[in-house]
C-alpha cells in the first residue's frame, strides 16, 4: 500500500489546505456536531500545513485504535468495507488546485482528512463503521448487500445531520468539507427527513449535485444503536430479492 509522500507537497499545496481549512473551520464552527472540533484539536489539525498521516495514526491508535491508509481516489466498496473491518479508513493524499476551491468532482485530501478523520476520534462513529463492515462480511460481501451498506454510509457518514441540544448539527463529511453544502443543508431549500433505515437502503446515492434529502438522527447514539435493525432489514431485503 503506497504511503503519503509528505515531502512532495508544494508551498501551493499547503496554502490551498490553509485557505480551505480556515474558511471551512469558520463556517462549521457553530453547525458541526459537537465532537468534530475536539477531534480536530486532538489530532492537532492546523491551517498552516497539511496533516501528516504518520502523526495522525499515532494519535488515532491511542484514541480509538483506528488508522488511515492512502488511496488514489474512489475505491471499490467491497475493499472499503474489508479495510474497515480491521479499523482502517482510506484517505486520498492529493489536494485540489487553487482554482478548484469551491467545487471538485471527486473527493480530495481536504474532503477525506478534514471531513472524515476528526470523527474517527469518536467511538460512536467508529463503532458504527465497524458494525457496517461486520454486516458486510456476514453476507460474504454480496454485491447487493455491499451496495445497500454503501447507501447507508452515504446518507449518514457522508451527508448526515443530527439533532443536538435542540439544534440541527452536521456530522456528514461531505457537508463539513463543502462550504456550499454546509449552507444549503441547513437552509429552507433543503429537504430534511427523519432517519429511516429502509428508505436509505433503497435510495440511490446522488453525486453530481446537492442532496435531495438529508436524513436527521435524533442523537448520535442512534447510529450504533441501529446496527441490529440494519442487519435485520438487509436480511429481509436480500431474501426478498
Amino acid at each position: 500500500m503506497p504511503q503519503q509522500d509528505y515531502s512532495a507537497y508544494t508551498a501551493e499545496d499547503h496554502h490551498t489546505w490553509s485557505v480551505l481549512f480556515s474558511r471551512q473551520l469558520e463556517k462549521s464552527h457553530k453547525v458541526a456536531y459537537s465532537n468534530f472540533s475536539p477531534g480536530l484539536q486532538q489530532l492537532d489539525f492546523r491551517s498552516g500545513h497539511i496533516p501528516d498521516f504518520n502523526l495522525i495514526n499515532q494519535k488515532l491508535k491511542i484514541l480509538t485504535g483506528w488508522k488511515i491508509y492512502e488511496v488514489p481516489g474512489l475505491i471499490d466498496n467491497r475493499f472499503f468495507f474489508e479495510k474497515m473491518l480491521h479499523r482502517e479508513f482510506g484517505a486520498t493524499t492529493w489536494i485540489r488546485k487553487p482554482g478548484q476551491l469551491d467545487y471538485l468532482e471527486e473527493p480530495d485530501m481536504f474532503h477525506d482528512v478534514f471531513g472524515h478523520i476528526p470523527l474517527l476520534t469518536d467511538p460512536l462513529i467508529c463503532n458504527f463503521l465497524h458494525g457496517l463492515a461486520e454486516i458486510a462480511i456476514k453476507h460474504t460481501y454480496a454485491e447487493a448487500v455491499v451496495e445497500m451498506l454503501a447507501r447507508l454510509y452515504w446518507y449518514t457518514i457522508e451527508f448526515g445531520l443530527v439533532q443536538e441540544d435542540a439544534r440541527l448539527k452536521i456530522y456528514g463529511a461531505g457537508i463539513l468539507s463543502s462550504i456550499g453544502e454546509t449552507d444549503f443543508c441547513l437552509s429552507a431549500k433543503a429537504n430534511r427527513v427523519p432517519f429511516d433505515i429502509e428508505a436509505i437502503l433503497l435510495k440511490p446515492v446522488i453525486k453530481d449535485k446537492f442532496q435531495d434529502s438529508y436524513f436527521v438522527l435524533d442523537s448520535m447514539n442512534q447510529l450504533p444503536d441501529s446496527l441490529l435493525v440494519i442487519s435485520k432489514k438487509i436480511n429481509a431485503l436480500s431474501y426478498a430479492s
